[in-house]
């Protein structure tokens, strides 16, 4: 298994597809914008830049993990030889619905299909393909190259050779997987976001103000950022459609999102990539603290 399909260059696509690159696997990124494939191939050539400058890799090891990615605008085109392909387009369920109906038609019949939703649920994707055997989530996390956690979860209908398969091949990368069932959130999400979630509340009931917050909870949890500035990195629209998926799921209150993040996501405020959301990233060099943090 050695060609490996990336659906959408974004910060987490980039992610994995480089960090399947630096394993020596031949990834072929797949998005239907050509600025956002230069984007993602821009942000995957500095953070090697950067690696190499730390002496964590060679240049020529660089060079190699470039020469391993391919660029396409065409889902046929690119899952035309895949073994696994790796679904990490934006967390809309009608979207990712829609790109598994034809990933099943584009691509071979032993092709594994794999989502990096962070919520929705495995066994509905699945259920829109001929093969939902073949489907399974595998959750990586932000930012990709760096964190060890691969969530690997199996729909209904998942093989457990499929599960195998996959959780070896995260080893491969030198990943962590943990199996994780198919239910809203999975694990990471289920227990993350409500913390981010009361954080918000906390700070829209006037209790303590955003840095307060969040020096509490790296000061006295020992969390290497406070759940606002960890919710500004994952991105507020993100994490609003998390909640709202497990608030969908579950149909309990403690999951419904707070006001005060919807109210920031309907204006635009998104957290880092906007430049804006609890904290102020309007110069660049704020922006990319925040994005070094694990490296």
């Amino acid at each position: 298994m050695k060609n490996i399909a990336v659906i959408g260059a974004g910060t987490m696509g980039n992610g994995i597809a480089h960090t399947f690159a630096q394993s020596g696997y031949k990834v072929q990124l797949i998005d239907i914008s050509e600025s956002s494939l230069k984007k993602g191939i821009a942000t995957i050539t500095k953070n090697l830049d950067r690696m190499v400058a730390k002496e964590k890799i060679s240049e020529a090891q660089k060079n190699e993990t470039l020469a391993n990615i391919t660029t396409f605008t065409s889902m046929e085109e690119g899952v035309e030889y895949a073994s696994l392909v790796v679904e990490a387009a934006t967390e809309n369920v009608d979207l990712k619905l829609k790109i598994f109906k034809d990933l099943d038609s584009f691509c071979p019949d032993d092709t594994i299909l794999a989502t990096n939703t962070s919520s929705i649920s495995i066994t509905k994707i699945a259920s829109v393909t001929s093969r939902p055997q073949q489907v399974i989530g595998m959750h990586f996390m932000n930012p990709v190259p760096i964190m060890k956690l691969v969530e690997i979860i199996k729909g209904y209908n998942t093989s457990p050779e499929i599960y195998d398969t996959v959780a070896e091949i995260s080893k491969k990368l030198g990943k962590v997987p943990v199996e994780v069932n198919d239910y809203p959130g999975f694990v990471a999400n289920r227990i993350l976001m409500p913390m981010i979630n009361e954080a918000i509340e906390t700070l829209y009931n006037g209790v303590a103000g955003v840095e307060e917050i969040d020096t509490v909870m790296k000061l006295g949890m020992a969390h290497p950022m406070g759940p606002l500035q960890l919710a500004d990195f994952i991105g507020l629209d993100v994490c609003l459609s998390i909640l709202e998926v497990m608030y969908d799921g579950f149909k309990n209150p403690k999951y419904a999102p707070c006001p005060l993040l919807v109210n920031m996501v309907m204006a635009g405020k998104l957290g880092v990539k906007s430049k804006e959301g609890f904290y102020d990233y309007a110069e660049t060099h704020k922006a990319e603290k925040v994005s070094k943090m694990f490296s």
